[in-house]
């Protein structure tokens, strides 16, 4: 229920600025953001990779409202991977973008996607430029199908580009059947979405995200588990194990902020962990949706509210 209505607030103006003008919310967003520049980015970058992770960096925004806007997030991509490519890291560091941020909602028809596909098509060339690589974001249920569409797209100049698939909607079963043999990033869901098209208790999603698993892992591409709970990853393993795949053939992804002590002790096993490290100043959707996904993100935020 809780996870419902900050879902919701998520979506309000009125909400946006009210939260954004607290004091107190700076404290909590710090947590879950790197910061706001290009700079706080990579230090960031550098004081991961520095202790065994790896990370993907997303540049924070969506459904921007006009080409000025899209342009300019594209070029903060941009700008960030050129700042990226002196330090040596590779496929160390990827980018992470919303096609939405990038023009997707402008475009006349979505499903071809133009604009988007255009500054997408930048970014994946400026990270293939580092050694470097993309993975496509996946937003709400509206855009699925023109986030595939700009995916084959793109693979037939950038083949490497990933993408993000959300087990809690009723179709990522098969859409993770058509894309196993590639980059998958598996996540539970983070948009509030009707019955109609996503399961909507945690054990239904739990179940979908482990028949999704399963469908990547006995697949030939590469499985990118992105999940803090404990309970997924060990099935992970299992089912690793169970399809021979090495642990150069599979990684862990897990948010900035989020389980830290985790990140670092699968990676001194061996692990690939890779952590998502989003950055800028158009935070809020972003903080309202890890708010959402678990109670202790909430009492935390409270926390800091009551010794503003």
């Amino acid at each position: 229920m809780l996870g419902s209505l900050l879902l919701a607030v998520s979506r309000s103006p009125l909400a946006r600025r009210t939260v954004s003008g607290l004091r107190a919310t700076r404290k909590v967003v710090d947590r879950f953001v790197a910061g706001e520049s290009t700079a706080d980015a990579v230090a960031a970058v550098r004081r991961l990779t520095g202790s065994g992770l790896t990370v993907t960096i997303d540049h924070l925004g969506e459904e921007v409202r006009d080409r000025g806007a899209a342009v300019e997030a594209a070029k903060a991509y941009v700008t960030l991977l050129d700042a990226l490519r002196p330090l040596g890291l590779g496929d160390r560091a990827e980018v992470s973008v919303k096609l939405s941020a990038v023009g997707l909602t402008l475009d006349g028809d979505m499903a071809l996607g133009g604009m988007a596909l255009d500054h997408v098509g930048q970014i994946c060339a400026a990270a293939r430029d580092c050694g470097a690589t993309v993975t496509l974001d996946m937003e709400d249920h509206t855009t699925v199908d023109s986030t595939l569409e700009i995916l084959r797209a793109l693979r037939e100049d950038f083949p490497e580009t990933g993408v993000a698939i959300q087990a809690y909607l009723l179709r990522s079963e098969a859409d993770c059947r058509d894309l196993a043999g590639s980059r998958v990033r598996l996540v539970k869901g983070a948009y509030r979405e009707p019955a109609s098209v996503a399961y909507q208790s945690k054990a239904e999603v739990d179940r979908a995200y482990v028949r999704c698993l399963r469908v990547l892992m006995a697949g030939s591409g590469y499985p990118m588990v992105a999940t803090h709970d404990d309970r997924l990853i060990d099935i992970a393993e299992l089912l690793a194990d169970r399809y021979g795949r090495g642990r150069d053939r599979y990684e862990y992804q897990m948010l900035y902020g989020i389980r830290a002590d985790r990140q670092r002790e699968l990676a001194a096993a061996g692990h690939r962990v890779r952590v998502y490290v989003p950055f800028g100043d158009d935070w809020y959707g972003y903080f309202m949706r890890r708010l959402a996904e678990r109670p202790a993100n909430v009492a935390f935020f409270l926390r800091a509210l009551k010794g503003k």
